[in-house]
């Protein structure tokens, strides 16, 4: 009878396991295509030492675990070696007639991928604490904002979910709340009431050098438009006969409004482009439009982000409501 492998503990080392000659622990195994694998730990047990200056890691055993769990499950070795990078390239190629903005924040994910190292990592490889130690460096370290990473985080969590999906995974890294990690840094933009906008809108008109910019202001706060690129045939023109992009109007709302606030003792709140949409968007919900039909033209994916525009009243909203009840 031969005798048993043993570490230089003098433990015995179970099939498949093996001691290197500097200290480390190698466990060998097929994977389901019969191919010869291995993993590497520098602790057997789960109990051992870590060896000083080596990184934390599960123990040989503790992995081992893992893998004969994955194979009876059929989940694939290795995450079938994609990089974070390379999965999210193949969910975004299986997304097709997105929208010009979702494409262009596609692009943008990606070119953030191609210069992380995080991008580069093997899809199995990477914990929930890994999801959120990078996220968390976006924010503090990139200085990116709430908002950017939650876009980042709203591409790499369903590519991810593809990944489990296809039993390339066993669990989504990315399945946690954003704000549980990451500090909400986003300034809330809140529609401006109907008498701030008669108001901003009669002090434009009435304005010798604001004036020029009156069309184009009314047209965004009765209609809800986006600012957008891609697309031709402007209302509006700079003067090198360029279309005028958020940017423009972003500023003249900028300026419009310390102007009136210097003016007047009852001071106006920001507006942008955005608060203008969103002020519009509040005021069909207030006049009562039906929430399919007031979806459709804001071009919201997504209803709940048009109900949430009903989230925006006030006291004398509801008091209005219920007068108007009342008398019905």
């Amino acid at each position: 009878m031969s005798e048993k492998r043993r570490d230089n503990r003098n433990r015995i080392l179970r099939d498949g396991e093996y001691q290197r000659k500097d200290g480390r622990y190698r466990y060998r195994y097929l994977d389901e295509n019969g191919k010869e694998q291995s993993v590497y730990s520098w602790r057997l047990d789960k109990n051992d030492p870590m060896p000083k200056g080596k990184k934390p890691e599960l123990s040989l055993r503790e992995k081992k675990k893992r893998i004969e769990a994955d194979l009876f499950d059929h989940i694939v070795t290795n995450g079938g070696d994609y990089t974070v990078l390379e999965l999210v390239e193949k969910y975004i190629s299986l997304k097709t007639g997105v929208r010009h903005n979702t494409a262009a924040g596609y692009k943008t994910v990606i070119g953030i991928l191609k210069k992380e190292a995080f991008g580069r990592q093997r899809i199995d490889r990477g914990h929930l604490s890994d999801a959120k130690a990078w996220l968390i460096k976006l924010q503090q370290v990139d200085g990116k904002r709430y908002s950017s990473i939650h876009s980042i985080r709203g591409v790499l969590r369903p590519a991810f979910q593809m990944a489990v999906d296809d039993d390339l995974l066993r669990k989504n890294p990315f399945g946690f709340e954003l704000a549980s990690v990451v500090v909400n840094d986003s300034v809330t933009r809140e529609p401006i009431t109907r008498k701030q906008e008669q108001d901003l809108l009669q002090f434009i008109k009435a304005d010798k050098h604001y004036s020029r910019c009156y069309d184009g202001i009314y047209i965004l706060f009765h209609t809800g438009l986006r600012m957008v690129n891609g697309y031709a045939g402007f209302l509006f023109l700079d003067k090198n006969d360029m279309p005028m992009v958020a940017l423009h109007w972003q500023k003249y709302l900028q300026h419009i409004v310390e102007k009136y606030n210097r003016i007047y003792r009852i001071p106006m709140p920001k507006v942008t482009p955005h608060v203008c949409r969103h002020t519009f968007c509040s005021n069909m919900a207030k006049s009562g439009m039906n929430p399919k039909t007031l979806q459709y033209i804001m071009g919201h994916a997504d209803i709940s982000v048009t109900l949430n525009t009903y989230t925006h009243v006030s006291y004398e909203d509801a008091k209005g409501e219920l007068l108007r009840l009342a008398h019905a």
